[in-house]
């Protein structure tokens, strides 16, 4: 039986995944592979602000996709709290408020997040892992 996701799950996941540096790991870490970012809880910005207050939000975690595709399939359903800002359009990620993680089961996090590192890794580190799991590339 699946549970609910935590932020902790997105700290695991991503820390778990090969080639894996973290930049700033004390607050809003940045993870990087191959000095790519995959996933990184961003400092309040303008273009993410609680529609009732106006007060910046303090929790989005930016998480990349492989297309834009991906990114429309994340954001059109319904279950998943992801959303983006115009600040995004065109940029191949999704937002996530760390508040709203919650709102996920463990499993589907699990895999947004190794498909961030996915589409961040080089092909070859990405079939590598594939095929230590088992999966086609």
């Amino acid at each position: 039986m699946s549970r609910r996701a935590t932020v902790d799950d997105i700290h695991a996941t991503a820390r778990a995944m090969p080639h894996v540096t973290v930049e700033r790991p004390e607050k809003n870490p940045v993870y990087q592979v191959g000095g790519k970012s995959f996933v990184f809880f961003r400092t309040p910005r303008p273009d993410a602000v609680d529609p009732d207050t106006g007060e910046r939000y303090d929790d989005v975690v930016v998480i990349w996709v492989a297309s834009e595709g991906d990114k429309q399939a994340l954001l059109q359903d319904d279950r998943l709290p992801f959303f983006t800002t115009s600040h995004f359009d065109g940029h191949p990620s999704v937002l996530l408020r760390a508040s709203r993680v919650g709102e996920m089961e463990r499993d589907e996090l699990v895999e947004v997040v190794e498909e961030a590192w996915l589409a961040r890794a080089s092909e070859r580190r990405g079939r590598t892992w594939l095929a230590s799991r088992g999966l086609e590339p």
